[in-house]
């Protein structure tokens, strides 16, 4: 159900949709990736050689032949990638001296990423916009900003928060927004307990200002 500023319901809410919007958190990262040591990928194949084991598992048996490798390779690619990944540099090649544009909007970015209270991966679609100053980027920027901070053990509303960030930092922003559509294997898989898509939106500068920007990106019911 859609909030609005003070918390109050928004008649065109979308059912069974549980959404958090972070929108007043104070930035979390700013410029090169949080403090993060490099991955050792032999502790990680061990790791998960130890966890097969005190499974119960037998490591003898030719499902489990190549688990740890292919377990350690899935983790570095797609839930720690994001760490190596600096968004000063992706946002650091501006398109500059095109005519004004007023705003900037893609939908439908893919993003997986990986709850770091339950280590179960959740994955959905991010909207995310921008208001230009004087810089642009490249489309395929913005892509790699949300791989950027999806791509780790993070909170699906940090991510957002930290698009957003980025943006007003490395483009000097006038407003910036990001929304994920979220489906968290921690909420469906026990006991079946929930089937909620997760919505979470963080809005800076004019974005936050002006609720007419806000209402124009936030997702409706179907």
């Amino acid at each position: 159900m859609t909030r609005g500023r003070a918390g109050r319901a928004r008649p065109h809410a979308a059912p069974r949709q549980a959404r958090r919007v972070a929108r007043d958190h104070p930035p979390r990262r700013r410029g090169a990736p949080a403090s993060h040591g490099p991955v050792d990928l032999d502790g990680l194949r061990a790791a998960v050689t130890e966890l097969l084991r005190a499974a119960g598992v037998d490591l003898k048996h030719k499902d489990f032949a190549t688990t740890a490798e292919r377990v350690t390779k899935l983790w570095t690619e797609q839930f720690l990638v994001g760490e190596t990944m600096d968004p000063a540099q992706i946002l650091g090649d501006p398109v500059l001296g095109e005519a004004p544009t007023e705003m900037v909007v893609l939908r439908e970015l893919p993003f997986c990423g990986m709850c770091p209270h339950h280590l179960l991966p959740y994955i959905g679609r991010a909207t995310v916009a921008y208001l230009p100053r004087a810089k642009l980027v490249g489309f395929g920027r913005i892509g790699e900003l949300v791989r950027c901070f999806t791509g780790r053990l993070t909170l699906q509303e940090r991510a957002c928060n930290d698009v957003v960030d980025a943006m007003m930092e490395h483009l000097d922003a006038r407003g910036a927004a990001c929304i994920m559509v979220g489906e968290h294997m921690c909420l469906r898989i026990p006991d079946h307990r929930h089937e909620a898509a997760v919505v979470t939106a963080s809005f800076r500068g004019e974005f936050d200002e002006r609720a007419e920007l806000r209402d124009r990106l936030m997702p409706r019911a179907p």
